[in-house]
């Protein structure tokens, strides 16, 4: 485990997947098994995003919680050991049914649906507890390494 700005990361985490702090949307790899994943984010009412998302009233940004879920797959793509970085290339599909806020426990799960050649073809959900908060479906690739 790391710790960074008082948030402990697990260094899995940091090993794959390129984000760092203030843009790393998850702190820890619950299970891997096969094409799915599951990750943990605990929100913790000092980020960034609170503060003006909504004064009063705050709420996670829906396009953080796709990140989330971008960033897990990101992590399940590692396990492939191919060379690149993991991009998104497609959303096809993005249910927000909850909200998330400050002290939820965010339990973000991504399975890899098909590869075909360089797409990664994914779905994924977040729950906090046993309410969804969201569900999408989405693409992504590996860019090539830069020379």
């Amino acid at each position: 485990m790391y710790n960074c700005g008082g948030r402990t990361l697990m260094e899995e985490v940091l090993a794959t997947i390129p984000q760092r702090p203030p843009f790393l949307f998850v702190d820890k790899i619950i299970t891997r098994e096969g094409n799915s994943i599951t990750t943990q984010r605990i929100l913790r009412e000092d980020e960034f995003y609170f503060q003006g998302h909504f004064p009063g009233n705050p709420i996670m940004p829906g396009v953080l919680l796709c990140e989330a879920c971008f960033q897990t797959g990101a992590i399940l793509m590692g396990a492939s050991n191919l060379p690149g970085l993991g991009v998104v290339t497609r959303i096809k599909d993005t249910k927000f049914k909850n909200f998330a806020r400050p002290g939820d426990t965010l339990t973000i799960t991504v399975t890899l649906d098909d590869k075909i050649d360089n797409a990664f073809y994914m779905s994924g959900t977040i729950w906090i507890d046993d309410k969804l908060i969201l569900k999408i479906i989405f693409q992504a690739a590996l860019l090539p390494p830069e020379n």
